[in-house]
């Protein structure tokens, strides 16, 4: 095929928000805190990424991380980057510095963007992986880095001359391992366009929509939400990613007329227990959307109740589905409460034992996927991958039936997760960095349920003989070596772990025993 061809063929995420660029210049595309770019301006500062990223000998296929707290830079950086056909690698912020190393080191990124609240992790990798060749700070640049707006300055605002495939890797996501160790799920420019018009198509959102969300833009939710309205050539209204204050949330939706929000379960439930929610107007807000995690029937109730008028939309997916899998919507998102939906468009799915074969509805079993929105399968991990994708379906981990007009219900995991306040932990995570601790002969790890995050790690503790620690030494220990809510909110000391005939820790046993531990006096208590 020609390159000429292929230019008038592609669609790629930076050409989403090209095309809005050409058609409305002038528009706003985005606003944090004040701030706002052009679709015209987003557009050239993308380019200008991609340029400076260029003069620094990033080319295609190779993998740049972005740490960065929510902002206008961390959108062209992820834009820019996949301009030159390069892949974005977004770093959770709250990961220590040692899981932060490990993503670098393991992505084999070639270099970093970072902020300069957190360039001093940035920079502390840099010195410590020779496979990062530059680190590029918005704000004041840390010591051996460089001046992100001054590299821009100096690169051409003209797009780079090059074909991008829409099957190159476009999102290099990490997301926690059932072995202790995160996984990077390679995304394509195909899954992400796909994503894309699966969400315009199920949440039906319009031109002269405006969008708001909660979540992080490390988290695949929170970039792959912007992808619609930029496509559209829609605002899109980006929240601050600590220090979430609903009162403030709450202002900005007002502020910004917007018609469309997404928040996790324990933000909404802040916002709706607000008298300042009385402020909004019902004629403007006409989608409030939560997922990330499961909510209590509570929160979505008060939703309800507090948005009559408004319809309630449950987001349900993976980072390894690009992210959308099911949609619960319109009337039967009070009918159905508690259900994820059906399944998107574009997502085939179906519902199996552990040999794969079709359970009958209503029975318990593992939802596989297939279709153009599933990863490409993980970075550098063959087996992993292999596992994943048995009988060729992706297995997603979560167990669901399916009732009798084809709502899907989850009931549990099949991986060893829990989702704190919207964050997945894998207790082999946390378990590994206990381990380490002198006093810790064995432990193990469950999420039980918390009235405010939903589920909080819990650990269960057998000392070394003759040792001793406290739990607040050996919460200490795991947050010095773990991202913050990852570190459990609560420990256990036991004589004794349960386990199975073939030495399997009991963690359904473990989870039951400690039901009730924050119903009361540690409810307020914050896991992460």
């Amino acid at each position: 095929m020609s390159e000429a061809l292929e230019r008038s063929r592609r669609l790629v995420v930076p050409e989403l928000v090209a095309r809005s660029a050409r058609r409305e210049p002038d528009a706003p595309a985005l606003a944090f805190e004040g701030a706002r770019l052009t679709f015209a301006q987003l557009d050239r500062r993308a380019n200008r990424v991609a340029g400076a990223l260029a003069a620094r000998g990033v080319g295609a296929g190779d993998h740049v991380a972005i740490l960065m707290y929510n902002r206008l830079e961390f959108v062209e950086a992820f834009l820019g980057i996949q301009r030159l056909g390069a892949c974005a690698v977004p770093v959770n912020f709250r990961l220590s510095q040692e899981e932060v190393d490990y993503v670098l080191a393991d992505s084999r990124a070639v270099g970093i963007l970072s902020d300069e609240a957190l360039a001093e992790a940035g920079s502390a990798a840099a010195a410590t992986l020779p496979a990062l060749g530059f680190h590029l700070v918005a704000g004041t640049a840390a010591a051996g880095a460089e001046s992100y707006e001054a590299a821009l300055a100096a690169a051409s605002a003209e797009p780079p001359d090059l074909v991008v495939d829409d099957e190159q890797l476009a999102f290099l996501m990490y997301t926690s391992g059932t072995t202790g160790r995160p996984k990077g799920a390679m995304l394509s420019h195909q899954n992400l366009v796909v994503n894309t018009m699966n969400w315009l198509y199920e949440v039906a959102a319009r031109a002269g929509d405006v969008w708001l969300s909660g979540l992080p833009l490390f988290h695949i939710g929170g970039l792959n939400g912007l992808l619609p309205f930029l496509h559209l050539g829609c605002l899109a209204v980006i929240e601050p990613s600590t220090g979430f204050d609903p009162v403030r949330s709450i202002e900005r939706l007002a502020e910004h007329d917007v018609s469309i929000c997404f928040f996790v379960p324990t933000q909404w439930q802040e916002i709706c227990s607000r008298p300042e929610v009385a402020r909004l107007d019902p004629a403007r807000l006409r989608v409030a959307m939560w997922g990330a995690s499961q909510s209590p029937l509570q929160t979505l109730e008060l939703l309800v109740e507090t948005f009559p008028r408004v319809e309630i939309v449950n987001a349900f997916g993976q980072t390894e589905m690009s992210s959308n899998t099911a949609f619960l919507k319109g009337a039967d998102a009070v009918r159905k409460m508690g259900s994820v939906g059906h399944p998107a468009i574009n997502v085939e799915a179906r519902i199996v034992d552990e040999d794969g074969a079709d359970v009958p509805r209503g029975e318990v079993g593992e939802i596989v996927y297939r279709g153009p929105t599933v990863m490409r399968g993980y970075f550098e991990k063959e087996e992993e991958t292999a596992a994943a994708f048995a009988g060729d379906w992706f297995h997603s981990g979560d167990l669901v039936r399916e009732d009798e007009e084809g709502f899907l219900f989850v009931v549990d995991r099949l991986k060893d997760m829990l989702i704190s306040g919207g964050e997945n932990v894998y207790p082999a995570e946390v378990e590994r960095a206990l381990i380490d601790h002198p006093a810790v002969a064995e432990v193990a790890v469950v999420g039980i349920a918390h009235p405010r995050w939903v589920e909080t790690p819990l650990a269960v503790v057998i000392l070394e003989a003759g040792a001793s620690a406290t739990e607040e030494e050996l919460i200490e220990h795991s947050r010095a070596r773990l991202a913050s809510y990852k570190k459990p909110a609560a420990v256990v000391f036991t004589d004794a772990i349960p386990r199975n005939a073939a030495g399997k820790v009991l963690k359904r046993r473990l989870r039951d025993e400690h039901a009730a531990m924050f119903s009361s006096d540690r409810a307020g208590e914050r896991p992460g």
